[in-house]
């Protein structure tokens, strides 16, 4: 019940801020939801309840959708809890949502020396590659090139060279950006490669 009061009390104030950010009167939104200003005055006092058949026009009439304007205030939206996921030599920890900002998955990574390094580690695939180097050093194995990362630096290259990102000389930290090819070839090969 205190759920439904707190969501009742947000949707209130939105409709009170996106009407006052359009500088409108509530005689104003009144005209474009025909509904009676002192009805819109008591919903947005909490005067009144709220009618899912008042909201739809009420929407409309704000330029914005029933689902944003009901959607919860809670902060699961916006926090994400990152759970972390352990293959031999490396932790990650996923940053955003399941197909989140146009296709990406923002990671962080921790590596130790006891993952497994060599040519058959070496992965290719369509795109680019970004990643900063929080703690630690990075080797990056780029083709022929070993290029070493340290914090604060960061490397981006393409990723149709073989390569693969290992620890140098102890345990490096990672914050990386991948597109939907770079998930599939680095966060879920390692699922087939666990001892």
């Amino acid at each position: 019940m205190t759920q439904e009061v707190a969501l009742d009390s947000v949707i209130r104030q939105r409709i009170r801020g996106l009407r006052l950010a359009r500088g409108w009167s509530l005689d104003a939104l009144a005209a474009r939801c025909y509904l009676s200003p002192s009805t819109l005055s008591r919903i947005e006092t909490g005067h009144r309840r709220i009618a899912l058949d008042q909201l739809v026009p009420i929407a409309r009439a704000l330029g914005t959708t029933l689902d944003q304007l009901v959607e919860s205030a809670e902060d699961e939206d916006v926090v994400i809890r990152p759970q972390p996921d352990h293959t031999r030599g490396l932790t990650v920890w996923l940053l955003s949502r399941e197909r989140s900002l146009h296709g990406v998955t923002v990671a962080k990574m921790r590596i130790t020396p006891e993952r497994p390094t060599g040519a058959e580690q070496l992965s290719v695939h369509p795109g680019r590659e970004w990643f900063t180097v929080l703690s630690g050093t990075a080797r990056l194995q780029l083709g022929e090139r070993t290029i070493v990362i340290q914090a604060g630096d960061a490397a981006q290259f393409s990723t149709m060279v073989p390569h693969a990102i290992g620890a140098h000389d102890g345990p490096v930290e990672i914050l990386t950006i991948f597109d939907h090819d770079g998930e599939r070839a680095h966060l879920h090969a390692s699922d087939d490669q666990q001892p």
